[in-house]
C-alpha cells in the first residue's frame, strides 16, 4: 500500500489534519487492487463511543465522507466537494479495536463521482457501508468556496 500525502495545507482538518490537536490524525493509503480502493485503518479509543462500546454513527458518518474525499481527489486528481451521502448501519461497530475503511469509484457522470465505502471490523467483518456522490470543481471555484471569512 501507499501512504498518499496530505493536501490540505494547514492540517487543521478534524479527521486528516496533523495539526489539529483534537483531531482524529487519520492516513490514507492507495491499495492496488481492481478497482483501485483507498484504505484507512485506525483504532478508535472509548472517546468516540455511543451506547455501551459502539463506535458512535456520527464519526463513521464522518468517517465515509472523508475516505470519499480523499479517494475522489487521488484517483481523479481533482477536487470535489460532498453532494450526497447514504449510510447503512449493518451491525455494530465497537471501540477499542482496529478497523478498516475501504473506499472506490462507483460510476463517473460527467462532474458527478459516485463512491463506495465500507467500514470492517477487526474480524473483517463489514459493520456498515456508504454510497455518496461528490462533485469536482475547478481549482479556482474551490478555492473561492472554501476560503476562511
Amino acid at each position: 500500500m501507499e501512504l498518499l500525502p496530505n493536501p490540505y495545507r494547514n492540517g487543521e482538518c478534524f479527521f486528516c489534519g496533523p495539526a489539529n490537536p483534537v483531531g482524529l490524525k487519520l492516513s490514507f493509503y492507495r491499495e492496488g487492487t481492481e478497482p483501485e480502493e483507498l484504505v484507512c485503518k485506525w483504532f478508535p479509543s472509548h472517546l468516540y463511543k455511543s451506547f455501551g462500546k459502539i463506535l458512535h454513527g456520527g464519526i463513521q458518518s464522518g468517517l465515509f465522507d472523508e475516505i470519499m474525499g480523499w479517494t475522489t481527489l487521488h484517483l481523479t486528481r481533482q477536487m470535489g466537494v460532498t453532494s450526497s451521502i447514504n449510510v447503512e448501519f449493518i451491525k455494530p461497530l465497537y471501540v477499542e479495536q482496529d478497523i478498516e475503511v475501504r473506499c472506490r469509484i462507483a460510476s463517473r457522470e460527467g462532474s458527478r463521482i459516485n463512491l463506495a465505502s465500507e467500514i470492517r471490523n477487526s474480524r473483517g467483518e463489514i459493520c456498515s457501508r456508504a454510497t455518496g456522490t461528490y462533485v469536482l470543481m475547478d481549482p479556482e471555484r474551490f478555492k473561492s468556496a472554501t476560503k476562511e471569512e
